[in-house]
């Protein structure tokens, strides 16, 4: 096998595959790519809908502000139980099986939304909230799925392509509303639920590409590769802990995940009712989620290059720092709009180059054998971050209102940063483990 000049082994093409025929792996790693990809496109809608529109939908239903934040709140909390059942199905029976359960339940959970808005039950709204956030879950597990079979030198720019491709549907989602009108006035649907039925629509079209075209499945090839038994082994979730424990650089890339994807959603998931409170119609709130969450996916390249760059963990610390920035600006911004819109932009950035670089992290430190549960663990406790991050900022919204949550959110911000560097430096100058 020959070597590169950067000193990294490429993974040689016509290797056995799963059947004992020849695999092009090079090959057979930018196909998953690609179909990786689309399916984020069409998923990535639901991610934007659920951001823009649940909060006003939750108010609504329920009659209380304080109740802004649970759905944002429920789809983590669906996010964060699908992250442990989808790597546990995964491990068992591959990627193409998680990844498509993940995406018939957010498709059921998006149209349940609908249901919960026709039958004004707001029960049943969090309960559909929940499962459209095993979708979540899948876009999640998609961007380590793009790394099964990726070389060191290409493990942080494969796994941002697919945080990328989340860009289309992300910016889009928050701005269908423009068509909730026009739906509601065709179908018959309450106002704010308009925008579910593209939501539906494009989850379906995920499930039908990663259906088709995760095949062979990459899990199953990496395996293979690696003399991996054929008969997968599902790893406890006690050995995942334990796992993170002998690894710190792997450990203090979750703790930055977490920190980020808490601070994150804790500010996002209350903005959309801030700037209503300020006079922001529902189009500008759009707008501005819209270019938050363009920030968080569609600089993912970047922060790959740089993460291959310069390393994993300065970056994650950059990101945090960055987030920090956001926070305090949103914070100071008071009702202007555009400030607001701007503080959310740089806590979007940081959000991307922390999951990037933590996310490479993860993939590159854990040994294969405990890999896919270490990341379904990583996933959960992300998820459950972000739900008590939206938890606790519909409540601070009662109680400190937006500025106080934002203030809040930048010193946890900066204490995830200091604990980073500090749990890194317990792993002294461990090697990835490729």
């Amino acid at each position: 096998m020959t070597t590169r000049d950067d000193g990294t082994t490429p993974l040689a093409a016509g290797r056995p595959g799963p059947t004992g025929a020849s695999v092009d792996v090079d090959g057979l790693r930018r196909r998953t790519l690609a179909v990786l990809a689309a399916a984020q496109v069409l998923g990535g809608l639901a991610a934007g809908s659920v951001v823009s529109v649940g909060s006003l939908l939750a108010v609504e239903l329920s009659g209380a502000r304080a109740w802004a934040g649970s759905v944002t709140t429920a789809s983590t909390l669906g996010a964060a139980l699908g992250s442990l059942a989808l790597a546990r199905l995964a491990v068992a029976h591959g990627r193409r099986r998680a990844l498509s359960t993940g995406l018939a339940l957010a498709t059921a959970g998006a149209a349940g939304i609908v249901l919960a808005a026709v039958l004004a039950f707001f029960p049943l709204l969090l309960v559909a909230g929940a499962l459209l956030g095993v979708g979540a879950s899948v876009a999640l597990q998609s961007r380590f799925a793009a790394t099964d079979l990726s070389t060191p030198a290409t493990r942080s720019r494969d796994l941002s392509v697919v945080v990328w491709a989340s860009t289309v549907g992300a910016v889009v989602g928050p701005n269908l509303v423009k068509l909730d009108e026009p739906v509601a006035r065709l179908t018959g649907l309450p106002a704010l639920t308009g925008v579910f039925v593209f939501v539906v629509a494009g989850l379906l079209g995920a499930l039908v590409v990663v259906q088709v075209g995760l095949r062979p499945d990459p899990l199953d090839v990496a395996g293979r590769l690696s003399g991996a038994p054929g008969t997968r082994q599902h790893v406890p979730l006690r050995r995942a802990v334990a796992t993170l424990r002998r690894h710190p650089r792997a450990a203090a890339a979750v703790v930055g995940v977490l920190t980020a994807h808490g601070v994150m959603v804790a500010v996002m998931s209350v903005t959309s009712v801030h700037l209503e409170d300020h006079g922001g119609s529902l189009s500008a709130v759009g707008v501005t989620i819209s270019l938050h969450l363009g920030a968080m996916f569609a600089f993912a390249p970047l922060m790959g290059l740089l993460a291959d760059a310069v390393g994993p963990r300065p970056t994650l610390v950059t990101g945090l720092v960055v987030l920090v920035l956001g926070a305090a600006v949103c914070g100071a911004a008071g009702g202007d709009h555009v400030v607001v819109t701007v503080g959310l932009g740089l806590v979007g950035l940081g959000w991307s180059a922390a999951t990037v670089a933590g996310s490479s992290i993860v993939s590159g430190d854990v040994p294969p054998p405990d890999r896919v549960a270490v990341q379904g663990l990583s996933d959960a406790m992300m998820s459950l971050a972000g739900a008590g991050g939206g938890l606790l900022a519909g409540v601070g919204l009662q109680l400190a209102g937006y500025s106080g949550i934002a203030a809040t959110s930048a010193v946890v911000g900066l204490l995830g940063a200091a604990a980073v560097v500090v749990v890194s430096r317990r792993g002294g100058r461990e090697a990835p483990t490729g």
